[in-house]
């Protein structure tokens, strides 16, 4: 199999990269990747022998099209996905999610490409704290932010081209990820890094947005499973029955790292700050017969902190400039 893998040096989509070189021996990869602050050269060295690297935008048309024409299959994993920097400026997740995806259906329709888009729950919008309801593949999409709002527009484009087209797509929407090679930006890496260096850990308002986390590894072998047996057309979400908000999501890490269960700071909460996600995987779980593997969060995360702890040499050039930019809206 010729396999495209897109974003495929950032953070999950470098994982399933890992995932399918160690798995499946009889794909050839090909990663297209732009390299921007969330893609890393240095999150594919491990498998840098076994894997082609192409830097380029998934907006180029001319380079994608001669891709894509190579492959089997495509894997759809870049987006701007960050949602404090939709907020300071939304342009980049236009161009990447809208017309990035745009022309990669393009480009599968012309060449008759199998197809998945990976998406995520944000454009299901937020949830009550204080109720058992969950996500579904029915669920009206409500995206609250630039970032979550190009993310389903870019579904909508998919399901329009398997439609209208008969491109042969699935869609993914999974909940929250963590493990290894996740950018120190994001929640979980930022408290690690953070308690590794001794820093008080920073939590969002009073901490009781609630997330559903899901190891990457877990999201990467369902990606695989529905590669391999969903239906063409269908949406399938992703989650593993991980709810904590995320004062837990700190406690657990104070407690990892032995220290008091009060040793953080709270900051000011973002703007438009959705209240809970939750997934409902039934679907999933029961069509596919997939299972996660890290049924016990704590388990994932201790792997996780492990990972930072031994890979410094990846995280640490960008932390004081992270950091920097999060002192500088008084995060």
């Amino acid at each position: 199999m010729e396999l495209v893998v897109t974003g495929g040096a950032g953070f999950i989509g470098a994982n399933f990269v890992h995932q399918t070189v160690r798995e499946r021996p009889d794909v050839h990869v090909r990663v297209l990747d732009a390299l921007t602050y969330a893609g890393d050269r240095a999150s594919l060295a491990p498998v840098a022998d076994r894997v082609e690297l192409v830097e380029g935008s998934i907006t180029d048309a001319a380079l994608v099209d001669r891709l894509v024409a190579e492959a089997d299959l495509v894997v759809h994993f870049a987006a701007e996905s960050h949602n404090d920097n939709s907020l300071s400026d939304p342009s980049p997740f236009v161009q990447t999610n809208l017309v990035g995806t745009f022309t990669l259906l393009e480009a599968v329709r012309k060449h008759g490409v199998r197809f998945h888009h990976i998406s995520t729950d944000e454009v299901y919008g937020d949830l009550p704290l204080d109720t058992p309801e969950k996500f579904t593949a029915s669920t009206p999409y409500n995206p609250s932010s630039p970032y979550s709002s190009t993310k389903a527009g870019s579904d909508l484009l998919v399901r329009a081209w398997a439609r209208s087209f008969g491109v042969q797509a699935t869609i993914s929407n999974c909940s929250n990820n963590y493990g290894p090679y996740q950018h120190i930006e994001k929640f979980i890496p930022r408290q690690i890094t953070n308690l590794i260096d001794g820093v008080r850990p920073r939590l969002y308002g009073a901490g009781l947005n609630v997330r559903d986390w899901i190891h990457v590894e877990d999201h990467n072998s369902a990606v695989w499973a529905i590669i391999e047996k969903g239906r063409v057309g269908e949406t399938y979400l992703i989650g593993a029955d991980g709810e904590k908000n995320n004062l837990e999501v700190v406690g657990t890490l104070l407690e990892i790292f032995g220290r008091d269960a009060e040793d953080f700071d709270h900051v000011a909460d973002r703007p438009g700050h959705d209240l809970r996600y939750a997934i409902d995987a039934s679907k999933l779980r029961d069509e596919l017969g997939w299972t996660p593997r890290y049924t016990d969060f704590r388990d994932g995360l201790e792997a996780t902190v492990e990972w930072y702890r031994a890979n410094e040499a990846w995280w640490r050039p960008a932390k004081s400039a992270t950091e920097a930019k999060y002192a500088a809206v008084g995060q």
